[in-house]
């Protein structure tokens, strides 16, 4: 690499590892936060599902808006300052509404901002000999030094969550700057729609493969902080637990291209549906909170890999026109639709029959999830052998 091509490749990893910091703090521990103010667990269950409706909303409008602007880089710096300037409304009231309101208005900018990146990152890299598996890694090395470091200081100041995530998108914003623009390949006038992406029968299937797993992925992120909690975990040992899964990531953050290339896309999201049922009937069965921490070496088996696995094929499948969206769409499918149904439905059940058993459901879940498309998979042999994501 020449000396310019290195800079662009530093800010990259810089990016995404500031970025995740902000994802650490915010998404990690806002649960906590709502707890500690006295919600009950529906309350917790409907503010942490509706911000995700609000998604299914804002998601494809900023993908449309991204894929027809001059450039994209404009609209993640949008996204990121709305991010930051919303955040810091949260903690001026407990009402339940009022944070219902806020949750949706965080939400609106929030959940776009990663989509939104991947297109830039990912469609850029296209052109060069760069892999993506090291840019996203710094995310994850941010995310797990963020948990750490904020789990210790939040232990008597959870409060300060909405503060330091709103300095730390500001900063990532600034940073975005620095990176080269890409264009919205709509912005000449060459309209494709979206709904072009679902013509296609293994984006299809391997969407809804990774929405079923995310399902359950959407109940952990809402009440695991809870659920950890009750184990007798504080904040801090919380933020550790949250290092030891961001640090699961980095082996196959390490290796994803030669990965995805050797065994194929769909074999890879099968094994995620495996390794989340493992997982949550571990849950099930753990006592002491000490224990969870290898437990939660799992967790790179499972989103980081239904997450880089279905960007760099989505980037590769959708018309060039689509990039922004096509991101955006799996972002409303994962981090929208998905999370809903899980916090929504594992909040209700839980209140029911509590949050242990909630994940007993969720490995019976996706121990069948696994038999059901395994077989879909047997029946069409050219889909798995064709479904691999090609990497630069």
């Amino acid at each position: 690499m020449d000396s310019k091509s290195s800079t662009i490749y530093f800010f990259f990893i810089i990016l995404y590892a500031v970025a995740y910091m902000g994802n650490a703090v915010f998404q990690t521990f806002l649960p906590v936060y709502l707890d500690s103010i006295d919600l009950s667990k529906t309350e917790i269950a409907a503010l942490l599902s509706f911000g995700p409706l609000m998604a299914i909303l804002a998601q494809p409008i900023w993908g449309s808006i991204g894929d027809r602007s001059k450039t994209k880089n404009s609209v993640l710096q949008l996204l990121m300052f709305g991010s930051a300037l919303s955040v810091l409304f949260f903690p001026l009231s407990n009402h339940f509404v009022y944070l219902l309101v806020i949750m949706c208005l965080v939400t609106f900018f929030q959940t776009s901002v990663y989509p939104m990146g991947d297109a830039i990152t990912l469609e850029y890299l296209s052109e060069t000999k760069w892999n993506f598996g090291p840019i996203r890694l710094a995310g994850t090395i941010g995310f797990a030094l963020m948990s750490v470091g904020f789990g210790l200081y939040a232990r008597n100041q959870i409060d300060s969550i909405f503060i330091v995530y709103c300095l730390i998108m500001l900063l990532a914003m600034v940073i975005s700057f620095k990176l080269p623009k890409v264009k919205g390949h709509q912005a000449s006038g060459n309209k494709v729609k979206i709904w072009v992406v679902f013509k296609n029968r293994k984006l299809v299937l391997l969407l809804l493969l990774s929405f079923i797993v995310q399902v359950s992925l959407g109940y952990y992120y809402a009440f695991f902080p809870i659920f950890y909690k009750e184990l007798g975990a504080d904040t801090s040992l919380l933020g550790w637990s949250m290092l030891v899964s961001a640090s699961s990531e980095i082996p196959f953050l390490l290796f994803a291209d030669k990965i995805i290339k050797r065994f194929g896309v769909p074999l890879i999201l099968l094994s995620t549906a495996f390794f989340a049922g493992v997982r949550w009937l571990c849950f099930y069965f753990v006592e002491s909170p000490y224990l969870v921490l290898p437990i939660q070496l799992f967790h790179g088996a499972i989103f980081i890999v239904l997450m880089v696995t279905m960007a760099m094929f989505i980037n590769e499948e959708v018309p060039r026109e689509l990039k922004a969206s096509g991101q955006t769409m799996y972002g409303l499918i994962s981090l929208g639709i998905a999370r809903i149904t899980g916090s929504i439905l594992g909040g209700m059940t839980a209140e029911s029959v509590g949050m242990r058993e909630v994940f007993l459901y969720s490995s019976i879940l996706m121990f069948l999830t696994l038999i059901v498309f395994a077989f879909i998979f047997m029946r069409d042999v050219s889909f798995a052998k064709k479904s691999s994501a090609k990497t630069s």
